[in-house]
């Protein structure tokens, strides 16, 4: 049995809905997965991001080998067992965090060599090292570990990635050592269309469960970031899942389903969550703002989250101003919330063959 079953059920152009099976449940996609980089989604229990409609829960595994260790998390059962969260899981790598963290890392054929950004103790991860941290971990998808690089990024240096990250994906793949996991490979390329081509067809040939677009949203801006990640999906197998990595705003996620991706993960909203800032279908708004000090609405009419249903932007604009973590968790969960509704109504929109029109709707509230 494969560790993960993927099936199409409807399409819009090419855009499709589909449902996702693993070890520990089933996920319909698109997707949009909540970030929980150190096994925990800051602010929300798992019980809160549950009920928000996520199905899975991205966790980091560059930020759990340096605290508490993988072994830890092994002897405890595994990432679903000591998170909490029961639900299907995702690891990434940590190569999108080395490439954030460059000044403490060295990049070479061999792995990864840097600093720890807890300590300063010195490590080094391998493409073998980043796949044995993630067997102990025990996601149902782990990621390969992959050569991330910037924008703009010299052509030399995009062709460099494409060469490390492929190799990397064979030794990731050589390395792995449990059959109730699923190993992604990530195209990387930069903004160079025949160096995606390049990566994304060497990835195909490994056949690999599933694939991801990383290497998107470091600067690009979102014409070039949509034109890359249009081209690039063209490209991936259409029987298997479509991750794209570290997006974002739901104007960009849309585009991205239109465009044939299942999966995506972001901080974004529970970020802006916590800085005051909550996603509605008129836009973002910042509800610690003066104008909501006296506002009886919910933060947004409609939303049947737990912060909708129970609370003003009058007291949560308070809990705020009072340094009050409540007003952190509230957000957040709207957020989230908010995100997933987003999921739920591309999914409803492909089957009834609408996505443009609800695509527009939501890109004229965010600018897309």
């Amino acid at each position: 049995m494969p560790a993960i079953e993927f099936s199409v059920a409807t399409t819009d152009a090419r855009a499709r809905t589909g449902r996702l099976k693993t070890p520990h449940g089933e996920v319909e996609t698109p997707t949009f997965m909540p970030v929980g980089t150190q096994g925990t989604v800051k602010c929300l229990s798992p019980e809160q991001v549950r009920s928000t409609g996520a199905g899975i829960v991205l966790a980091n595994a560059y930020h759990l080998m340096i605290r508490p260790g993988a072994q830890t998390i092994a002897q405890c059962g595994g990432l679903q067992e000591w998170s909490g969260w029961r639900g299907p899981m995702l690891t990434d790598s940590g190569g999108y965090q080395l490439f954030s963290l460059a000044e403490l890392a060295e990049v070479s054929d061999e792995g990864v060599r840097f600093r720890s950004h807890v300590d300063g103790t010195n490590l080094f991860v391998s493409p073998e090292e980043a796949i044995k941290v993630q067997n102990l971990l025990g996601a149902d998808i782990i990621m390969q570990l992959d050569d991330c690089v910037g924008f703009p990024v010299e052509r030399y240096r995009a062709e460099e990635s494409v060469r490390r990250t492929y190799a990397w994906a064979r030794r990731c793949r050589d390395g792995h050592a449990r059959d109730d996991q699923a190993l992604f490979g990530i195209v990387q390329g930069s903004t160079y269309a025949d160096l995606r081509r390049e990566s994304a067809l060497g990835l195909v040939d490994l056949d690999m469960p599933g694939y991801a677009v990383g290497g998107v949203s470091v600067g690009e801006g979102t014409a070039l970031m949509r034109e890359v990640v249009e081209a690039t999906l063209e490209l991936l197998p259409e029987g298997k899942p479509r991750y794209l990595m570290g997006v974002g705003l739901p104007s960009d996620v849309l585009d991205a389903v239109a465009a044939g991706a299942d999966m995506f993960d972001c901080v974004v909203p529970t970020r802006n969550g916590r800085n005051g800032w909550a996603f509605t279908l008129e836009g973002l708004i910042k509800v610690k703002n003066s104008p909501y000090s006296r506002d009886r609405g919910p933060i947004e009419e409609g939303c049947d989250c737990y912060a909708c249903r129970g609370f003003t932007r009058s007291y949560i604009r308070h809990l705020f101003k009072a340094g009050e973590i409540l007003g952190l968790v509230l957000v957040s969960l709207h957020n989230l919330r908010f995100y997933g509704r987003l999921m739920e109504g591309a999914r409803e929109a492909i089957r009834d063959g609408r996505l443009e029109a609800y695509r527009a709707r939501v890109g004229a509230a965010f600018g897309g």
